[in-house]
């Protein structure tokens, strides 16, 4: 039988191994995050693999060096950050046990994930991190009633829709003005497209890559540009 729970100690080795090294106060958190989803994931059916080291090595992982790449893009400094159909929490609760910029909403549709996600956050004391249960359009109203202007600096998503349709589902949600110009980082299996597939307003601003069970993935980094007359 697969071992189940896992030591921060375990976490540690693992990460690097993968080449993405954590700090023992991280790997604590990483080890009680992934304790909440195999045990929530007995009932519920979060992730597929059932393991640890699986989910580790195939879905955290993504968290891992995902931090590395945000904390090199131009962001504001307290952005504030959407992670589209944040699911089972993958990637912004282990996101969250590295990168901890400014304030960020997991935004999940569906209540038991939602559910799921608010008592991890909440065991985990995770700083300035939101879990809002709505449609990811709604959650705009929601950050004006929280006193934030209606529009927020970066979008995170993974497998949210496809990225034609997801770009023009975004672009009313990010910040464009003489100061700043919100981002979206879309984590995918493949490269990103060209610029001269992109629709107007949007730009390449930086890529990525790393191997992930074997595989090569991806970030890609959009930025919103203001479109010529």
């Amino acid at each position: 039988m697969a071992k189940m729970k896992m030591t921060s100690a375990e976490i540690v080795a693992a990460a690097k191994k993968l080449g993405r090294p954590v700090e023992p106060e991280q790997a604590e958190l990483l080890a009680g995050y992934l304790d909440q989803l195999i045990k929530w994931n007995r009932k519920m059916n979060l992730v597929g693999p059932s393991d640890w080291v699986t989910i580790f090595n195939t879905l955290v992982v993504d968290s891992l060096f995902l931090a590395d790449f945000l904390a090199g893009l131009k962001l504001p400094d307290n952005p504030l950050t959407l992670d589209l159909g944040a699911g089972a929490g993958l990637p912004g609760i282990p996101l969250r046990t590295i990168w901890q910029d400014g304030e960020y909403w997991l935004v999940e549709v569906r209540e038991k994930r939602a559910t799921f996600m608010t008592s991890v956050v909440g065991r985990l004391k995770l700083p300035d991190t939101t879990v809002f249960l709505g449609k990811a359009e709604d959650a705009l109203d929601r950050l004006a009633e929280a006193g934030h202007d209606a529009t927020t600096d970066l979008i995170l998503s993974r497998a949210f829709m496809p990225w034609p349709k997801l770009l023009d589902f975004i672009r009313p949600m990010l910040r464009l003005d003489d100061t700043h110009a919100g981002m979206v980082v879309i984590l995918a299996n493949t490269s990103p497209p060209d610029e001269s597939e992109l629709p107007e307003g949007w730009i390449l601003a930086d890529v990525a890559s790393y191997q992930a069970a074997g595989k090569e993935r991806f970030f890609w980094s959009l930025k919103r540009v203001h479109v010529s007359d």
